[in-house]
């Protein structure tokens, strides 16, 4: 407990909330659209189907459905994520440099305290999402509002929570390895001190390393999230899988790969994360 403790309780952790926070922010602003298209092509047709018919009857602006809630959210997820991934790293070894087995079990340990987080916030994004411009379509208060009252805290705000958590640790043991193993290959030849567009090529690889290691649990979470009702027993995740290969074949647990946010997203979160924990340890020393 006290390794733990000291790991938290360091001056740069603080530096980490930050950055994970405003790296939060411009995931969203850039991953939206993309991840409004996954979302729908999940439950639906093909992709581009999915992104003419969404701008032709709902406009360009509906790219951005449901954005308010990772807005808000992902920014405390990301500042969790982040925190716990810096920390995750300080228990494992009191030494910097990490090996990439360590460097996965780091991001697993961060993935799965991110869950408490990213459950309700995903929740309430794909329940925004998959709502398509109907005039009894809900805004996002009521949508948190409706689930609670009809369903409760733990089967209603928490709805997925479980799904949700296995995915995370696959999920960030690949984002965080990959950004890692591709960031040390340029530093092989172009030195500690990266450019831009190197960064963004290692955050790149970190987001196709994610989605990789975790997508077709990503299709049960949102089946699971948008459904009507809540899923019953614990092995509600195999049955769901079961069910989608039954229904659609191996390709539907892959539905909507193809536009998934987390590659130019997951490069802009890295890129603005490290940027501004360079800026914050050069302006406070920590």
């Amino acid at each position: 407990m006290s390794e733990i403790l000291s790991a938290v309780a360091t001056p740069s952790t603080l530096n980490e909330l930050i950055s994970g926070s405003l790296a939060g922010a411009v995931q969203v602003l850039v991953g939206q659209p993309l991840d409004t298209v996954k979302t729908r092509a999940q439950i639906a047709p093909s992709p581009m189907d999915i992104l003419v018919q969404t701008v032709r009857k709902e406009g360009v602006f509906a790219l951005y459905k449901g954005m308010a809630s990772p807005l808000v959210g992902i920014a405390g997820v990301n500042s969790l994520l982040f925190t716990a991934y810096f920390v995750s790293r300080r228990i494992i070894s009191p030494f910097p440099e990490l090996s990439l087995r360590q460097t996965a079990l780091a991001g697993s340990m961060a993935g799965a305290v991110n869950s408490l987080l990213a459950s309700p916030v995903e929740l309430l994004k794909v329940r925004m999402q998959g709502q398509y411009g109907a005039v009894d379509d809900k805004r996002l208060s009521r949508v948190a509002a409706d689930l609670y009252k009809t369903w409760g805290f733990r089967q209603g705000v928490m709805r997925g929570f479980w799904v949700t958590v296995a995915r995370e640790i696959p999920a960030y043991a690949g984002f965080y390895t990959g950004f890692e193993f591709a960031k040390r290959q340029f530093r092989n030849t172009l030195g500690d001190t990266l450019p831009v567009w190197a960064l963004l090529t290692s955050g790149s690889f970190g987001g196709i390393c994610y989605w990789l290691a975790c997508y077709p649990l990503d299709v049960v979470k949102s089946r699971v999230q948008l459904c009507e009702t809540p899923p019953t027993g614990i092995g509600y995740i195999g049955t769901e899988f079961r069910t989608i290969v039954r229904e659609q074949g191996m390709a539907g647990l892959y539905r909507g790969l193809s536009p998934s946010r987390d590659i130019p997203a997951a490069a802009v979160t890295f890129v603005t994360f490290e940027r501004t924990r360079e800026y914050l340890l050069r302006s406070t020393g920590v």
